[in-house]
């Protein structure tokens, strides 16, 4: 959502009329997921609600609603059966709606990225009815843009419901509740060589925060994707304790002494949800050993990953390592994702 939010932002400040398409429901198999977002302006398309005839027949609908003067301001949905409408074999049904981003600005784009750089969660929720309205709700207080309406209580005790069970996009009621909120998908690389350059450049087109740390001067990039922090620290391993709980470590520096320290620094947190190490089942045995005379025990030793990567990709390629680094991140993020998902919720959406 941030990159979508970003990209709204700069099309807004340039006055390039735009259409903001979101799929809000699925009913059986479609190729994207609830909450997934597609900017259509005049000359191009931002972002994918799953390609194929799907998205080719939103593209000419939000198309004509860009060229149509008379359109009326608010949110519009269309049902698609991907069957029948679309000719895709998916066979689901999909419910998409289109925001007419010309004549919405009323100052929610604003308040909505201000939330997000304060790092503050928050449930953006869009009345299904047409009526060009937003509320904006967190922990601890809500706004209705424009300010003449009023979010209704039950609404939101369940926006805040989802900001606090982690659940995604979704209809409730006559209201669309989008959680706009950190990812929770960081990754600490530690090495700006060849691989780690690679790696940095496969997980930047992901939706996650990157930091990118190494001790050697000018061996960054002039410029970085906006989701990646360089950090160019005269001793990395104390920029271990720097990232979040849950955290993704990537350990690839150019010196093995360096690579033991920050792996020692990221199991002794034990609150990490992954540390991967490049290397060798050699090079894993003799860190190994070493951190064991350390004072680490077995059952922290076991949760070092190396060497890295999906099974069955053997390339040694900096591109292949980091596409097969990235493929294990993602694996392990989704499996984390599936654990959660299985946890029952408890949502109270009385008044």
């Amino acid at each position: 959502m941030r990159s979508v939010i970003r990209e709204l932002v700069s099309l807004e400040q340039a006055g390039t009329p735009a259409v903001l398409l979101a799929v809000v429901s699925v009913r059986g198999s479609a190729p994207r997921e609830v909450g997934a977002r597609m900017i259509i302006t005049e000359t191009e398309t931002i972002g994918t609600i799953g390609g194929g005839q799907l998205e080719y027949q939103c593209v000419q609908l939000a198309c004509a609603q860009l060229r149509d003067v008379n359109a009326k301001p608010g949110h519009r949905t269309r049902r698609f059966a991907l069957g029948t409408n679309c000719g895709q074999c998916c066979g689901g049904m999909v419910e998409v709606m289109f925001e007419p981003l010309d004549v919405a600005r009323s100052g929610w784009l604003t308040a909505l990225d201000a939330y997000y750089e304060r790092r503050q969660a928050v449930v953006l929720a869009s009345p299904l009815n047409g009526l060009p309205q937003k509320f904006l709700i967190a922990k601890d207080d809500h706004e209705s843009i424009p300010a003449t309406g009023e979010c209704p209580a039950d609404m939101v005790s369940a926006a805040r419901a989802i900001i606090a069970s982690g659940a995604g996009s979704q209809v409730i009621g006559d209201f669309f509740l989008e959680p706009v909120r950190e990812d929770g998908f960081n990754v600490a690389v530690f090495g700006a060589g060849h691989v780690g350059a690679a790696t940095v450049d496969a997980l930047s087109r992901l939706d996650c925060s990157i930091r990118w740390i190494d001790g050697r001067r000018s061996i960054f990039p002039a410029t970085a994707p906006d989701n990646v922090t360089i950090v160019e620290a005269q001793e990395p391993a104390r920029e271990v304790s720097a990232m979040p709980v849950g955290s993704y470590f990537l350990v690839m520096t150019h010196s093995h002494a360096l690579d033991q320290e920050i792996c020692q620094g990221v199991l002794q947190r034990r609150d990490f949800a992954y540390c991967g190490l490049i290397g060798s089942v050699t090079k894993r045995r003799r860190f190994e050993r070493r951190m064991s005379k350390q004072g680490l025990p077995a059952h922290l030793l076991e949760r070092l990953v190396c060497p890295i990567g999906v099974a069955g990709i053997t390339g040694k390629k900096p591109v292949e390592i980091a596409i097969s680094v990235s493929a294990e991140l993602l694996q392990v993020r989704d499996a984390h994702a599936v654990t959660v998902a299985s946890e029952p919720v408890c949502q109270d959406v009385s008044a």
